[in-house]
């Protein structure tokens, strides 16, 4: 099974631009990234997902530079470029990983690719997002690619292109969905944020990497930054407004199968 994660990474978000090329341990964001999905055992390889702008040339560049490969496609239509992607690593199986989560540890990766591969003839599409438990910053998809050309063909909705995968979620009697919750019981969902969309996302995640990344051990685990957040409260703070804050509040009326608890506003 050619299993590929595909990384979705642009330099123009509205909220904060360039996020993914700023600096964390003295490295961009984007590198620090790979660098931890590079850690996980499962998948067989990466691609970056960009788009076609001239703006996004430091990402390809620094593709390059690491020798990732990457793919530019439509600026918003992230259902096609997550498709194409795929194609053209000969993938079978595209994992869908944001740019935004550099926390993310490679051991969640690993659980939700594990759960796919054992039970790959019983499910079209494994995630730990339906429902999420795991801290936000966390975020696994896996889609077989001939699911993923069939709602490519058949999504229409703007939010399904541009999300790339509610149509498969939003058809549970079509679609086999599995979901991985935290091993631990707890929910973190909408408690703890490892994302970045606000400079105060930036500010955490900065701390956390000034404080755990080190040469001789880059990928630091989840436990670990839970850890330094319940020992540095004054960290944990930082981006505690935006906690449970994500992009399912503007498509409440739009997804019928997200509640509003799911986010806030």
């Amino acid at each position: 099974m050619n299993i590929v994660v595909v990384i979705q990474a642009r330099t123009g978000s509205s909220r904060l631009p360039n996020k993914v090329l700023m600096p964390l341990a003295g490295r961009p964001l984007l590198e620090r990234l790979i660098e931890r999905v590079r850690a996980a055992t499962r998948p067989s390889g990466i691609i970056v997902a960009t788009t076609t702008d001239a703006a996004d040339e430091p990402i390809r560049a620094l593709c390059r530079s690491l020798r990732i490969a990457c793919y530019s496609g439509h600026p918003s239509d992230l259902l096609d470029r997550h498709l194409r992607a795929g194609h053209a690593t000969g993938a079978d199986t595209v994992v869908k990983i944001p740019s935004d989560c550099p926390m993310i540890d490679p051991a969640v990766i690993d659980r939700v690719l594990t759960l796919y591969v054992e039970r790959q003839r019983e499910v079209d599409f494994v995630s730990n997002l339906h429902p999420a438990t795991y801290p936000d910053g966390n975020d696994v998809e896996v889609i077989s690619v001939s699911v993923l050309e069939t709602a490519w063909r058949e999504a229409s909705r703007p939010l399904e292109r541009e999300h790339t995968t509610p149509f498969i979620w939003e058809h549970p009697e079509r679609f086999r969905i599995g979901n991985v919750e935290w091993e631990t019981g707890l929910n973190y969902s909408m408690s703890h944020r490892w994302t970045i969309d606000y400079p105060e996302d930036y500010a955490l995640v900065s701390a956390v990497y000034d404080a755990l990344w080190r040469p001789e051990r880059p990928v630091f685990s989840l436990g670990e930054i839970l850890a330094f957040l319940d020992q540095h409260p004054d960290v944990a703070a930082l981006n505690a407004r935006y906690a449970g804050v994500n992009w399912y509040r503007h498509h409440l009326g739009e997804l019928t199968t997200i509640t509003p608890d799911q986010t806030r506003p």
